[in-house]
């Protein structure tokens, strides 16, 4: 069982059926999100995300036509990434994990995109945008 919240402690989850594909994303929309050089995601089934608390303070944002993402009201934590394409299927921001998990990250994704200022260095395989 995995145990996260946002930053202000409002919302809480848990994770029960573990996570896969780990991932720093690097797309524009991602950075600009998280404000940050990355943001790293793990992809998990739907159904086993269950929020204990502050399920009335997400906010859910429609950042593409592809996908939305949900965050917290009160302090702006990012929480999930959830691909219009599969709704069995949620990606969640890592950093608000509360409790370890055996996954690592495994790749870097959309890198031709990554901040310019920013370089890789971890050694990790590295897909570009059109992946």
């Amino acid at each position: 069982m995995i145990r996260g919240s946002c930053l202000c402690g409002a919302v809480l989850y848990e994770i029960a059926g573990g996570v896969r594909n780990m991932t720093h994303c690097h797309c524009s929309m991602c950075r600009k999100a998280h404000g940050a050089a990355f943001a790293t995601y793990a992809e998990i089934r739907s159904r086993d995300i269950r929020f204990i608390q502050g399920q009335e303070l997400i906010s859910r944002y429609q950042s593409s036509d592809k996908a939305q993402r949900s965050f917290c009201s009160r302090c702006g934590s990012n929480l999930l990434f959830e691909p219009k394409e599969n709704p069995d299927e949620a990606w969640v921001a890592v950093g608000g994990f509360d409790s370890d998990t055996k996954e690592r990250p495994s790749l870097h994704i959309y890198v031709d995109s990554k901040a310019s200022w920013f370089e890789i260095t971890d050694g990790l395989p590295q897909l570009p945008d059109d992946s």
